[in-house]
């Protein structure tokens, strides 16, 4: 059944204690990118707009849990959604405590109030259902809009809720999206249906090519993974990144494919350079790899092969780039696969998911997101949904 979201209760003059993912990127205490707070933009005024007291909590980065430490405050964020918002943002330098219940207690219908990183207290981390009993009193009802950590059984995310039994326990717009793409994408897919995996390591995305087998119609391959599955093919690879380790797995892989009704598609050339520069040498490697060269990209026939498959499909599931695309002339695959995602989606209305992380970076860098079906806030949290896997933290919310 469909999860509660926060539109299905009413918010005037109670608090309301969101989970956010405001995990966003600083560089010298600014923030580089600010998708992840836009992106819950609309939960946040949804509560604010309908008179609700409203308390966002958030991790950043990976603090020891000691303290605060120099550099992960979420002040800067609080100052940008204050920006966004076009009104003020309370700020308050600890998640528990006495100042933090100060604050929520001054709070009046429709002010927003920031907590520190909830990852400054190793509580967070280790789950710890003391410290989440201290967020919960904090409100009258909870909201996880952090799709990004939603596969983590920290604190905020499964023993708030837990403690906050008997309280209105909802998802937000944001988390509610992803869970109704991901998932019903793949429970109920239109046809034919591809997915691109890449990235670095097979070994990240074996048991969602195991789960994906018997869903879809086809998967394309590339990335530095292509290579160990390529080695487990007896092919040559030259001096590309491999996990030696985890041929083996390779091997099995394949040879489920060759037993199960999906096609698993591996780059048939590759463009190759001597290092991981923009100015080395290229070639162009047929099928194997040289001795002295590294495969950086999929090759020109891999990229028509690829494209046409995914220019016809009529759902799209895309987790990994398919080459070094942050480096010129690297980008050139992941691109080209990020433009048939957008021709198979505007041409004939194919669903398509990029399953955030690199993918999400990726096709941002591009200037296509806008013109895709969905992009995933979550990367590790997209690819395990993908595995099949259940998340603690969204059972445990309350059916419509």
């Amino acid at each position: 059944m469909a999860k509660m979201t926060i539109a299905d209760v009413d918010v005037k003059g109670k608090c309301v204690l969101m989970r956010v993912d405001f995990n966003v990127p600083l560089r010298g205490g600014r923030i580089s990118d600010d998708r992840r707070i836009r992106m819950a933009m609309d939960s946040i005024t949804s509560v604010i707009e309908r008179g609700g007291r409203l308390i966002l909590i958030s991790h950043l980065g990976r603090p020891s849990g000691q303290g605060p430490e120099a550099g992960l405050s979420l002040q800067p964020c609080a100052d940008r959604l204050a920006e966004l918002l076009g009104k003020q943002v309370e700020f308050v330098p600890e998640c528990i405590g006495d100042d933090a219940q100060r604050a929520v207690g001054q709070l009046h219908d429709g002010d927003v109030l920031v907590l520190e990183n909830l990852r400054f207290d190793k509580a967070e981390k280790a789950g710890n259902a003391a410290f989440a009993r201290q967020l919960g009193r904090l409100a009258d009802v909870y909201c996880n809009d952090a799709f990004g950590a939603a596969h983590r059984a920290d604190a905020s995310m499964v023993a708030v809720p837990r403690a906050m039994a008997g309280k209105p326990r909802t998802v937000g717009f944001l988390m509610d999206k992803e869970i109704r793409y991901l998932s019903g994408a793949i429970a109920h897919p239109k046809r034919p249906f591809v997915a691109i995996l890449g990235g670095a390591k097979v070994s990240d995305k074996i048991a969602t090519i195991t789960n994906l087998l018997d869903k879809v119609d086809v998967i394309l391959i590339g990335g530095a993974m292509a290579y160990t599955l390529m080695l487990a093919e007896g092919k040559a690879v030259g001096g590309s990144r491999v996990e030696s380790d985890r041929v083996e797995q390779a091997r099995e892989i394949l040879a489920a494919v060759n037993h199960g009704n999906a096609e698993l598609l591996l780059p048939t050339d590759h463009i190759c350079g001597q290092t991981l520069a923009s100015d080395t040498t290229t070639c162009v490697g047929d099928d194997g790899i040289d001795d002295g060269w590294i495969g950086l990209d999929i090759g020109p026939r891999t990229v028509d092969a690829y494209a046409s498959r995914i220019v016809s499909a009529m759902t799209i599931v895309w987790n990994g780039p398919v080459g070094a695309f942050e480096i010129e002339p690297f980008d050139v695959g992941t691109r080209a696969v990020g433009q048939a995602i957008v021709e198979a989606t505007q041409a004939h209305g194919a669903t398509s998911i990029i399953g955030g992380g690199d993918s999400a970076a990726a096709i941002e860098q591009f200037g296509l997101s806008d013109q895709v079906s969905h992009v995933s806030t979550g990367g590790g949290a997209s690819l395990e949904m993908l595995e099949g896997k259940v998340f603690e933290s969204v059972e445990l919310l309350d059916e419509k």
